[in-house]
């Protein structure tokens, strides 16, 4: 049997990994003097409060290199191939725990596919690999497609604010400050090597769902696989992007709320959107 496995930083909901038999490897938040599991006993709503109430800026733990050799055991023992989409390694070093945990346990059903992303991305990747399996793939095969099909897979989202950007070094405090004033709002992508960049910014919402507009239109959409809406705390920004969005003729198959990991970058009332180029 072919087994699939994500960490929390997928941002699934416990109940839809469990409905589809995905396995989850969490990741722990820590709030200052506070350490939080993600999706187990975080509540996102209750995250975004915690990040907007704190001085402290969450930091993310990455799992236990146990948590990978129990997963990587029981597949092993079961005689299961096992897939492992990973957050990015440009952004954790979960991808490297999961490697050396697959070296010690020596089995060579393994597949170890390291997203280069975060968030609904890993969804994407995750759901169109249970797809495949019902097609009769093979896990060899799996991989190399994912391997693929990653670098198509896109977020844009535009943060609120500049201030929890700056918080995570991504922008200076005086570029934040300026931005405060000025109502500019960034627009953040995860770059094909991982990382989460700010490539471009504009003056007020409205213009911020222009500018994402146009970069779907510049990079394409493939309608064949999911286009989801996302947003962190707060869904009037997103409802008004999905208004614009129909009125281009593109079509939402779900809304789904971001978690920590990419939500400590961008605070309350974010939205964006994740597809397939």
């Amino acid at each position: 049997m072919i087994k699939i496995a994500v960490d929390s930083s997928s941002d699934y909901r416990v109940e839809e990994l469990e409905q589809k038999g995905i396995e989850l490897i969490p990741i722990s938040i820590t709030v200052g003097d506070k350490t939080y599991i993600d999706g187990i006993n975080l509540d996102r709503n209750d995250f975004y409060r915690i990040l907007e109430e704190s001085a402290d800026f969450p930091k993310t733990s990455q799992p236990s290199p146990q948590l990978f050799l129990d997963l990587f055991s029981k597949a092993r023992d079961q005689g299961d191939d096992l897939i492992y989409i990973s957050l990015s390694s440009a952004l954790s070093g979960t991808c490297e725990c999961a490697h050396m945990a697959a070296q010690m346990v020596g089995y060579d059903r393994i597949f170890i596919v390291d997203s280069l992303m975060a968030t609904y991305n890993i969804k994407v990747l995750a759901d169109y690999a249970l797809q495949l399996i019902e097609d009769g793939k093979t896990a060899e095969e799996i991989a190399a497609i994912l391997e693929g099909l990653k670098s198509r897979v896109k977020v844009l989202a535009a943060p609120n604010t500049l201030e929890f950007l700056c918080r995570g070094g991504r922008v200076s405090r005086t570029t934040a400050t300026l931005g405060e004033i000025a109502n500019i709002k960034p627009i953040i992508t995860v770059t094909e090597d991982g990382h989460v960049s700010v490539i471009g910014k504009s003056l007020g919402r409205n213009k911020a769902i222009l500018s994402i507009l146009k970069h779907m239109k510049e990079m394409g959409v493939d309608t064949s696989f999911p286009v989801y809406s996302i947003y962190s705390f707060g869904t009037e920004n997103c409802s008004r992007f999905e208004e614009k969005l129909a009125e281009s003729g593109i079509r939402i198959t779900d809304r789904l709320q971001i978690g920590p990991t990419i939500g400590t970058h961008i605070g309350p009332e974010a939205f964006g959107i994740v597809f397939v180029t």
